[in-house]
């Protein structure tokens, strides 16, 4: 009886934990009875042949909070909760007055906060705040991957006019007077505390809070002069050696502190118009074109046939990938035009509402 008494108080401490909680999704893959679908609304379809067996047409952004649970960001039906026994939607009946999610993420008190293209919305657990113009937001279309918590807290958010930062004493937002009015395409903080600024017109900038200490230059503009192919930089990622890699018009691009390094079709990335980048804990990079997604692993020669893997919609994946993510348990999730996707080691399969997750 004192065992089973001292279990239940560790699993009660255990789940009160937040971020320290252990991952609740499971791998393998097990024929588990699909989660319970909590909505409160009817989606509007966009085609007539609309699948209500997905969990939604468009999955924007997808990621995992400090308790485990996965999110989706959907254009259409709002943001979904997946806890494993359920499968939640929010949306206008909730206090999320907006179908359209571009980005998700977590700040350091547990609070979600979602980019669209009506503001920004915080989500403390139990209410929606939606933060717009009135909250100095004077551009509310927020981009995709344009929601970033950097080390200290601090509360970044791109858009497509300009880059604006959270004020928690005011709460409110202000426009990043150090950068111009760029057309946010993503933001990363790197391992050294720099963040990197792609953008779709103007290349990249660098943001290097420890110069403002010492007096130096706290931005540096990357552009096309430094071989970043038509100022164009979309998705953006950094390697466990530091390089950081972005896409551009015609492939993608390492910088590795000194010199750019391109690949394009050329060397084996299959597609065109190249879209998201995303590095996967092993060093693996995952590259979405259009017509295809394409597997590199820079560790090995470019000579070797096995470096680029060029997967199709003949591989189960949907062509138009809009979203990439690793969770905590090393599983891979692709966002499409077409739903949910997973990878198997060797092909892609499609999640629905009742799995298989």
């Amino acid at each position: 009886m004192n065992k089973i008494i001292l279990f239940y108080f560790l699993t009660l401490f255990t789940s009160c934990k937040g971020q320290e909680k252990a991952n609740p999704l499971k791998d393998p893959i097990t024929p588990n009875p699909g989660p319970t679908v909590i909505k409160s609304f009817k989606a509007v379809p966009f085609a007539p042949d609309f699948d209500t067996t997905l969990i939604s047409q468009y999955i924007r952004s997808i990621f995992q909070d400090s308790r485990g649970n996965l999110w989706f960001g959907t254009l259409g039906e709002g943001v979904v909760r997946y806890d494993v026994k359920t499968l939640t939607y929010f949306s206008n009946p909730d206090g999320f007055i907006n179908n359209t999610v571009y980005a998700i993420n977590e700040d350091k008190a547990g609070n979600l906060w979602f980019g669209t293209d009506q503001g920004v919305y915080k989500y403390d657990g139990k209410n929606f705040r939606n933060y717009n113009q009135k909250d100095g937001l004077n551009h509310i279309d927020i981009t995709r991957k344009g929601i970033l918590v950097d080390k200290s807290g601090n509360i970044w958010v791109g858009t497509h006019g300009g880059v604006y930062r959270y004020d928690r004493d005011a709460d409110s937002f202000s426009l990043f007077q150090d950068l111009p009015h760029i057309n946010v395409a993503g933001i990363l903080e790197d391992s050294n505390g720099n963040i990197w600024f792609a953008t779709s017109d103007k290349g990249v900038f660098l943001y290097d809070p420890s110069a403002l200490l010492s007096g130096g230059k706290s931005i540096t503009h990357f552009a096309e002069k430094e071989a970043l192919g038509e100022n164009y930089a979309g998705g953006i990622a950094e390697d466990q050696s530091g390089n950081i890699w972005f896409t551009f018009k015609n492939g993608i691009c390492k910088y590795d502190g000194m010199k750019f390094t391109e690949y394009t079709a050329k060397d084996g990335l299959g597609g065109t118009e190249f879209w998201g980048i995303y590095i996967e804990e092993s060093g693996i990079v995952w590259i979405t074109a259009r017509g295809s997604t394409t597997r590199f692993d820079p560790s090995l020669p470019l000579s070797d046939p096995e470096v680029f893997t060029v997967f199709t919609p003949a591989d189960g994946l949907n062509c138009c990938v809009q979203s990439m993510y690793q969770d905590k348990s090393g599983n891979m999730w692709w966002g499409s035009g077409q739903g949910l996707y997973r990878f198997d080691g060797t092909g892609f399969y499609q999640v629905k509402k009742d799995g298989p997750w």
